[in-house]
C-alpha cells in the first residue's frame, strides 16, 4: 500500500465532502478523535457508523470546509501517515475560519484504524 497516495486521496475525498468515498478508506473498528471536546483528546468516535456521523456533522457545521496547502508524510515502519493542511470554511454563524492543522492516520491492512486531528488555536 502507498500510504502517501492514500493520504492525498483522502484529502481529495474530504474536499469533495464525499462521505462514501471517505469511509471506504476506514476499517469497521476505526476511531476518530476530533480536536474539540470536553476531554483532553477532544471528542472520540468509535466504529465506522459513529465516525461517519461525526464527519457528517463536520460537513453540516462547515458546509464549505476545504483542506488546502496539504502536505503528506509517512512513517512506513509504523504504518502511520500525517497530513498537514490549512482548513478554511464558514460555519453557520458566518465567522470565516482559517486554521492550520494536521491529522495523524494509523493504518492496518490498508485501512485507516485511527484518525487523530489537531488544530491550531486562533485567538
Amino acid at each position: 500500500m502507498d500510504i502517501r497516495s492514500t493520504l492525498k486521496e483522502l484529502c481529495e475525498a474530504f474536499n469533495a465532502h464525499d462521505l462514501d468515498r471517505i469511509m471506504a478508506f476506514f476499517s469497521d473498528d476505526c476511531v476518530l478523535e476530533m480536536p474539540r471536546g470536553s476531554n483532553p483528546w477532544g471528542s472520540r468516535f468509535e466504529g465506522k457508523e459513529n465516525v461517519r456521523e461525526a464527519l457528517a456533522t463536520r460537513f453540516e457545521g462547515l458546509p464549505d470546509v476545504h483542506y488546502g496547502n496539504d502536505e503528506h508524510f509517512v512513517d512506513s515502519a509504523t504504518d502511520t501517515g500525517i497530513s498537514k493542511w490549512t482548513l478554511t470554511g464558514t460555519p453557520r454563524d458566518g465567522m470565516r475560519t482559517e486554521v492550520r492543522g494536521c491529522d495523524f492516520y494509523t493504518f492496518c491492512n490498508g485501512k485507516v484504524i485511527r484518525k487523530d486531528s489537531y488544530w491550531k488555536i486562533v485567538e
